[in-house]
Parts: C-alpha cells; structure tokens; sequence
C-alpha cells in the first residue's frame, strides 16, 4: 500500500511541475535526492563528483519535466537523467586522466590507497567501489529495491535478460570481494 502512495504523491508531483509550481520540484528534490545521491555515488570515485553530477541531473530535470509524458514512469525517468549525467562526467574524467597519463603527471591520477575500516555499511560501500562499473551500477539500482527489473532495464537502456545477467554476476562478484576482504582482515 505504501508504494502505491509514493506513487500516486510522485505522480501528483509531476502534474504540479508541469504547471510551473515551483514549490513542487522542490518537493521532488527533497524526495527523490537521497536515492539518486546514493546511485550516483556508487558510478563515481568521489562524493564531490556525486553532488556536482545530482546538481547537474536536478537541472536537467527542471528543464525536462515539462516532456515527461507518462508521471509513472518518473522514477526511471530521473535515473537515466541521472546515469546520463554521471556517464558523461565519467567520459570527461577518463579523457582528462589520459591526458595527464600522456603528459606525464600519472601520479596525480593515481587512487588513493587508504586502509579500509570495515564496519556494515561501509563495506558494502567498499565492496561495490571493487566490482566493475557495469555490476555495480545492477547491483546499486536492484538494492535501492524501487525499481523492478522492467525498469532497471529502461535506466539502463539493455534488455531485461541482459539485466538479470549483470545482477547475477554482480552478486557474485560483490560476494567474493566481500569474502576476499573478510580473509585479509582475518
């Protein structure tokens, strides 16, 4: 029943910004920030990157709301916004560390090789920071538990069963980081 509450507010939400009520995306914001931040985090290395790319995401969305045809299918509609967004900074990142890598100052790009203190929370943080890209994006969006796998497939522009796959490897994957890390902090 509660889902179908978020639902009916997201989708009343949308109507009120297609009308121009700014107090609306606002409340859209205030609603939805928290999850995008939590994916957005999980596609890039820093939580700076995350904020600028959200930032980013908000105002492409405000400019966008007004060609949302169906208000259902908002929640899919912002994570594309959103994994476009992060997407592109990616690209930009990697063009800009291959530059660097070519005139020579790899040590700025290089990671930061900190100790790890493992607690709940942050190591599955850390374990999905060790898995590839792909898997960690399935792995993020199936764990914030608001997206089916219809419409993980949407954000993700990739058929379903293409999905199911990355899932399934993703658990993997995440599941024997985290079993290797638990070995080296024996």
């Amino acid at each position: 029943m509660r889902a179908d509450k978020e639902a009916i507010y997201c989708e009343l939400l949308v109507v009120r910004c297609k009308r121009g009520h700014e107090q609306a995306f606002e409340e859209l914001v205030a609603h939805w920030e928290e999850r995008l931040f939590y994916y957005v985090r999980r596609l890039v290395k820093t939580e700076d990157d995350a904020w600028d790319i959200l930032q980013n995401t908000w105002m492409e969305a405000f400019k966008r709301i007004r060609s949302l045809k169906d208000p259902q299918s908002l929640p899919t509609w912002l994570y594309r916004i959103a994994r476009n967004t992060a997407y592109s900074h990616l690209r930009v990142t990697y063009r800009e560390q291959m530059y660097l890598n070519e005139s020579g100052n790899a040590s700025e790009v290089e990671p930061n090789d900190e100790a790890f203190p493992f607690e709940d929370a942050e190591s599955v943080h850390h374990g999905l920071d060790q898995i590839s890209l792909i898997h960690k994006e399935a792995l993020t969006l199936f764990l914030l538990a608001d997206l089916s796998m219809d419409q993980m497939a949407e954000v993700l522009g990739i058929p379903l069963g293409t999905v199911k796959s990355r899932l399934y490897h993703a658990k993997r994957a995440f599941r024997a980081v985290l079993q290797q890390e638990g070995r080296d902090h024996e």
